[in-house]
Formats: C-alpha cells, structure tokens, sequence
C-alpha cells in the first residue's frame, strides 16, 4: 500500500499506514476498495461517506484513488471505480466527488469518461505545520 500511495506523491507512509488503514477500517463511514492480482495490490479506493445537512442522503468522497502504474489502462480503475458507485448509491449518496489536482491531467481524463463534471470551485486551508501543500490529490 505505501508504494502505491508512493505514486500519487504521498511518500513516507510505511511507518504508519497499517495503523492507519485499521483506523479506517473501523469508522462506518469510511471504506477501502482493492484490487489484487496473485496477492499484488493493483489498486486501491478510499471511500469516505459524508451525511448533509439539507438533504436526505449522504454523499461519497473519494479519499484516495491509484492504480498502478504497471497495472494502468486495463480497467482496475473502471471496476473500482464502479464498485465505489454500487456501494455509494446503496447507501443512498446522491453524488460522488473527487478532489484532483491539476497536474494529474490522466486522472482528468479517466474521471470524465467515468462521469464526473468540474465544479466551480473548491478551496482549501492547509492545516499542516510543516509547509507541505494542501491536499496533493
């Protein structure tokens, strides 16, 4: 999972991904998709279920989303991808959402094909004391 999570620019995380992935794990709202191949990860969702104030259901963020480099254009993320959708419109989300940054122009591309539209605008504050960028996805 951390050479995957490696490829979308989040290096480091091998000290402390399996207890993050518990964590994960046990929240109701959240949910990991993955797909293997002979025990090789090939790719991975995260999922995470937000309820609204203003309407009856919740709706569906991707978290993180990768596949691969090896593994690409052989639709593990198409599947994964419409799994999420399955699980996501079970739960009654009326929408799915993905914040991707704009230098992933591929990810821009496989996210239309699957649907998605731009939104007008999303903004965001870095919490990080560190300096680090906001949200690299």
């Amino acid at each position: 999972m951390s050479a995957l999570l490696t490829e979308l620019d989040y290096p480091d995380t091998a000290h402390f991904i399996e207890r993050r992935i518990a964590e994960l794990l046990a929240h109701p709202d959240e949910r990991l998709l993955v797909a293997e191949e002979d025990g090789a990860l090939l790719g991975v969702l995260s999922l995470h279920f937000i309820p609204q104030l203003a309407v009856e259901g919740d709706f569906c963020r991707i978290s993180y989303f990768c596949v691969n480099s090896r593994a690409r254009s052989k639709g593990i993320g198409r599947l994964l991808e419409s799994e999420g959708e399955a699980l996501a419109r079970s739960r009654g989300c009326d929408r799915m959402e993905v914040h991707c940054h704009s230098r992933r122009s591929d990810a821009h591309r496989f996210y239309y094909r699957q649907g998605y539209t731009e939104s007008p605008k999303y903004l965001c504050k870095s919490l990080a004391d560190d300096g680090r960028e906001g949200d690299k996805q």
